[in-house]
C-alpha cells in the first residue's frame, strides 16, 4: 500500500497539470518530494529501528503516509499538494527501513533471494492497484477522491502490522552477536567500500531512476499520443508495470537462490543480463506509433526490466551484519528516492525540451526512449559487482563482520 500511495500520483499527472497549471518539469517534482525527507529522516530513524521493535516503526510509518495521502486529496494549491507529498515521503522514511530487516530474519541466507523478491512484489502489485484503480476513480469521480480512497487501506494495515505481525529474533539465521549495534560508519563502509555492494548500489540506482521516470509518464504518453481516456490509460499502465514485472521479480529471485549458493556471482549476473535486454527493447517499443505493437513490446521488455529489484536487495542484505540491515535499507531507500525523483525530473525536462520540435506526444516518447538506455549503464555495474561477490560474501560471513 505504500507503493500504491507513492505511484497513484503517476496516473494523475494530466489532471494535476490542468488543476494547477503546471509544466512537465513542475509536476515531476511531486516524485522528487520523497527524496528530501527520506535523506533527512530515514537514516536517523533507522538507527533507532536497529534497537527497537521494528513492527512499531512499520505500523506508525504506514499510518502517517496514509494520512498524508489523504491530505493530498484536500490540497487547494500547488504548495499544499507538494507539502502533502513530502508527508508521504516522511511516513515512508519511518515505515520502510524495518521491512527488509524483518524479512532477512525470517529466512536464512540461501532463501532470501526468493523471500525478498516476494516482498518486493510491492512495486508491481502497487502499480496495478495504483494505475488501474486510480485511473478508474479519477475518470468516474475526481483526482481528489483517488487520493482519499487510496489512503484507506493503509490505515487498516497499520493497525494489523502493529497488532498481528510477529517480530522475529534478530540475526537468528546469522553468525555473530546480533546484540551489538555496529556504528553507522561501518554500514557505509560495507555499502561503499565493498566492490560488490558499491556496484550493486550504483546499478540499482540507475535502474531505479530509469524505471520511476518511465512509469511516471507512461499514462501521460497514452493520453497525449493515443488520446485514450484516463481510465484506459491507467489500465494499460497498470498491466504493463505489474503482471510482467511480478513474474520477472520472482523468477530472478528464485533463479538467484538456485545458482547463487555455488556461484555467488549469479546474484549480479542475472540482473545484468535482464537489463541489457530491457533497455534497448523498451527504447524501441516506446517510439512505436501503433498502440498494440507498443504495448506488446513494452510488456515483453517488462519481463526483464524489473528483474533486478528483489535479487539486489537480498544480496545487499546478505552482505550486512544483522544490526546493520535497517540502516542499510534506509540508506538505500534514500538513494533510491533521490534516483526515483531525478528520473521523472530528467524525463520531464527532456520532454519539455523536445515538445516544441516533435510535439507533446512524440517528444515525450523520444525522451522516454533516451531514459530507458540507462538500463544498459546499470547492467555494466552489475557485471562489475559480479567480479567481487564471491570474495565479499566470504569476507562478511565470518561472525557477521568484514575482514
Amino acid at each position: 500500500m505504500g507503493f500504491v500511495d507513492r505511484i497513484v500520483v503517476n496516473v494523475l499527472v494530466e489532471p494535476l497539470k490542468q488543476e494547477f497549471a503546471l509544466s512537465d518539469t513542475q509536476v515531476s517534482l511531486l516524485g522528487f518530494a520523497f527524496a528530501v525527507l527520506s535523506i533527512l529522516v530515514g537514516i536517523a530513524v533507522s538507527r533507532f529501528i536497529e534497537r527497537g521493535r521494528r513492527l512499531d516503526f512499520i505500523a506508525f510509518g504506514t499510518l502517517f503516509w496514509s494520512l498524508a495521502t489523504a491530505a493530498c486529496g484536500i490540497a487547494l494549491s500547488w504548495p499544499q499538494l507538494l507539502a502533502a507529498r513530502l508527508g508521504v515521503g516522511l511516513g515512508e522514511a519511518v515505515g520502510l527501513p524495518g521491512n527488509q530487516s524483518v524479512i532477512a530474519d525470517y529466512f536464512p541466507r540461501n532463501r532470501r533471494g526468493l523471500a525478498m523478491s516476494i516482498l518486493l512484489l510491492a512495486p508491481p502489485i502497487g502499480a496495478l492497484i495504483g494505475f488501474v484503480g486510480g485511473g478508474l476513480i479519477a475518470q468516474h469521480y475526481s483526482w481528489r477522491w483517488t487520493f482519499l480512497i487510496a489512503a484507506i487501506p493503509g490505515l487498516v494495515l497499520a493497525a494489523m502490522a502493529w497488532l498481528l505481525v510477529a517480530e522475529p529474533p534478530r540475526g537468528q539465521h546469522d553468525a555473530g552477536d546480533a546484540g551489538e549495534i555496529p556504528p553507522f560508519r561501518e554500514v557505509l563502509r560495507r555499502l561503499f567500500a565493498l566492490g560488490s555492494a558499491r556496484n550493486l548500489v550504483i546499478a540499482s540506482s540507475l535502474a531505479s531512476a530509469s524505471g520511476f521516470g518511465l512509469n511516471y509518464f507512461f499514462t501521460s504518453l497514452m493520453l497525449r499520443r493515443f488520446e485514450l481516456n484516463i481510465g484506459e490509460a491507467g489500465l494499460y499502465a497498470g498491466i504493463m508495470a505489474s503482471l510482467p514485472a511480478a513474474l520477472s521479480i520472482v523468477a530472478t529471485g528464485w533463479l538467484g537462490d538456485r545458482l547463487g549458493d555455488k556461484r555467488p556471482a549469479a546474484y549480479a549476473l542475472i540482473p545484468a543480463a535482464s537489463l541489457l535486454i530491457a533497455g534497448p527493447l523498451y527504447a524501441f517499443a516506446i517510439t512505436r506509433s501503433e498502440l498494440p505493437i507498443l504495448l506488446g513490446v513494452v510488456a515483453f521488455s517488462a519481463l526483464f526490466q524489473f528483474g533486478y529489484i528483489g535479487i539486489t536487495f537480498a544480496t545487499i542484505q546478505n552482505l550486512m551484519h544483522p544490526r546493520m540491515r535497517a540502516s542499510a535499507s534506509a540508506v538505500l531507500n534514500a538513494i533510491y528516492s533521490v534516483a526515483g525523483g531525478i528520473g521523472p525530473l530528467v524525463l520531464g525536462a527532456l520532454s519539455d525540451a523536445m515538445a516544441p520540435r516533435y510535439g507533446a506526444g512524440t517528444g515525450l516518447a523520444y525522451a522516454m526512449a533516451l531514459l530507458a538506455l540507462l538500463y544498459v549503464w546499470a547492467a555494466l555495474h552489475y557485471l562489475l559487482a559480479a567480479r567481487h561477490l564471491r570474495s565479499d560474501i566470504a569476507a562478511t560471513t565470518d561472525l557477521g563482520r568484514p575482514d
